[in-house]
């Protein structure tokens, strides 16, 4: 009895912290399109990540042959996501060590072999919507020592390094919220403008008659809309990849607990017609 009720304290508090864990961001998280599925997504979500992401991120629980499981062939692997003569048994790791990451960035940069899944919690979104949220939510910001920001993760260590895929893009945020104004609580909107230099105005009104509640909004306005489009895409495939980095046999597990299912409901099937016909005569 004992050892249940630890297991069940220890559900219990698990569940705890995924609500906590969903709760503690206030951007809400865009859905990342669903390319689990699309070789082609994940090829390109993979040369993304190594020209990009592998720089100064590892990925040590990934060797580069099981990228033969997205259709890659070993000369391909060698050719486009191979920079360093290692060999394609090799882990996914990255020359920089973890004391030169604190030396040059303040904190070392994370491994991200299975951020997929660390920011996926039982109570909250799959983990690739945090990335495609988190990489297309960067903004120029001066006043950050990076010279960026990003909405998903505030003031975050890391500057935007697609920045130039992207194309440039302006910030509007809009505050509505309650300030003292002759002893009395009026509503206020504040709106925060930030060009693509990352500098910013402000602008604040008293809103009279103001009947709704109030909230924060984010708007970008992309100068190159094409460029955009072309990067939302490339971060879908990128989230893609990353998911299934992650989870590499998800794929195989769904479609193996598909037909476990299946098994069972034939298999109850017939038991229970056997046991009608062993009782019977049982009365």
């Amino acid at each position: 009895m004992k050892l249940i009720n630890k297991l069940l304290g220890a559900i219990a508090v698990s569940l705890t912290c995924s609500v906590a864990l969903a709760a503690g961001s206030s951007y809400p998280l865009d859905t990342a399109p669903n390319k689990l599925n699309d070789q082609a997504a994940l090829q390109n979500g993979a040369k993304i990540f190594v020209n990009h992401c592998l720089n100064c991120h590892s990925a040590k629980s990934l060797r580069y042959s099981k990228l033969r499981d997205i259709g890659l062939t070993d000369q391909q692997i060698k050719d486009s996501l191979l920079f360093t003569g290692d060999s394609v048994g090799d882990m996914m790791t990255i020359a920089m060590t973890v004391e030169d990451g604190k030396t040059w960035f303040g904190a070392a940069p994370p491994d991200l072999s299975v951020i997929a899944r660390a920011k996926s919690t039982n109570a909250g979104p799959p983990g690739g919507d945090y990335i495609y949220t988190y990489m297309r939510t960067f903004y120029r910001d001066a006043t950050n020592v990076t010279g960026w920001n990003n909405l998903a993760f505030p003031n975050a260590g890391m500057p935007h390094v697609m920045w130039d895929t992207q194309g440039p893009r302006e910030l509007t945020s809009t505050l509505v919220h309650q300030v003292e104004q002759d002893g009395n609580k009026v509503w206020q909107q504040v709106t925060k403008q930030f060009d693509t230099q990352g500098y910013w105005t402000a602008n604040a009104e008293i809103l009279t008659n103001y009947t709704g509640s109030g909230g924060e909004t984010h708007t970008f306005k992309a100068l190159d809309p094409k460029k955009a489009a072309q990067y939302d895409k490339d971060m879908g495939d990128l989230a893609a990849f990353m998911t299934w980095m992650a989870e590499p046999v998800q794929l195989e597990r769904k479609k193996i607990g598909v037909w476990v299912l299946l098994f069972l409901g034939l298999f109850f099937v017939i038991a229970w017609r056997l046991n009608a016909s062993y009782w019977k005569h049982v009365r």
